[in-house]
């Protein structure tokens, strides 16, 4: 297959909205494999929480980029990107279709763009140092050393914000503006629509279905594994509250409402994200029918 055959799609939208569910179907249909585009799902035995699709519901479709990162250790989005640029040279070997399916924005654009990320190694003191300090603490670090980051990233993560934080340090420098050099294939972006009142209502049946199915648990087993409060605390939403409810901070009623709104603030950035980056590029789909008449128009076009 030459590179003017080869072709890419991703599939995005926001947390809850039946992205897996999706790349699945239409990789059954047009001979695709999935790389999973998850800041979370990397991490081995974090698999309720973070939604991480089953054996039986990958029904025989190949998956890649899912559970290769112990939690104990920080994971990348250099790393997902070298990882991600060999299972795309991997799923064209094969002849397949590669399908990014996933709602981490950057990951995504890291890839697809093969952005020249800062190679600043980790400074575990300093990253120590800076895990004493609240989310708001670290943004308005970030704010005073470099105005310019500070308007662009997420304020509530604070592995994205330490990250900065060292970059700036270490370099003595603003973060570099990322360049960027695009794969060279033709791509479709699919993104999944779906209006607020039913998206907060998909939010709230899974959220319910995850704690019956054993999140509480799984929660409970990181501990036991040596996974700290404070590293449960830094994967955000669903662990943030579960170590708050775990200490015995909160009771399992507040847990639930607290996750339920940040889970819906979650969606809602997401969202924000995608229309800078891919922006207009995406076509947004209401249904199946419209997802595999796009794909087939686009993989049969020249």
């Amino acid at each position: 297959m030459n590179v003017s055959k080869k072709k890419i799609i991703v599939i995005l939208g926001p947390t809850a909205s039946g992205k897996s569910e999706l790349a699945v179907k239409l990789a059954q249909k047009i001979n695709g494999e999935i790389i999973s585009a998850d800041s979370r799902q990397v991490y081995k035995g974090m698999n309720i929480g973070t939604g991480k699709i089953t054996e039986k519901e990958k029904e025989g479709i190949a998956h890649y980029l899912l559970d290769v990162a112990s939690p104990k250790r920080k994971f990348t989005v250099a790393q997902y990107k070298k990882m991600a640029l060999k299972a795309v040279d991997k799923i064209f070997k094969k002849g397949k279709i590669p399908i990014f399916c996933g709602g981490t924005g950057f990951y995504i654009q890291a890839v697809v763009e093969n952005l020249t990320l800062p190679e600043v190694k980790p400074d575990w003191k300093l990253r120590k140092q800076l895990e004493k300090k609240s989310t708001i603490e670290l943004y308005r670090q970030l704010k005073k050393l470099d105005p310019r980051r500070a308007a662009t990233i997420d304020k509530d993560n604070p592995r994205r914000l330490i990250r900065a934080i060292e970059i700036v340090l270490r370099t003595k420098k603003p973060v570099p503006k990322l360049a960027s050099n695009p794969l060279p294939y033709p791509l479709l972006f699919i993104g999944i629509k779906r209006t607020k009142k039913d998206l907060e209502k998909l939010i709230e049946k899974r959220l319910l279905k995850r704690i019956r199915q054993g999140m509480i648990e799984e929660v409970k087993k990181l501990r036991k594994s040596g996974i700290s409060f404070k590293r449960l605390e830094e994967f955000g939403l669903e662990y943030r509250w579960l170590a708050r409810y775990l200490e015995k901070k909160i009771s399992k009623e507040e847990m639930i409402e607290n996750l339920r709104r940040d889970i819906i603030k979650f969606a809602k950035r997401q969202m924000i994200w995608f229309k800078k980056y891919p922006g207009e590029k995406i076509k947004w789909i209401k249904n199946w029918r419209e997802t595999l008449n796009l794909s087939k128009r686009f993989l049969n076009s020249d």
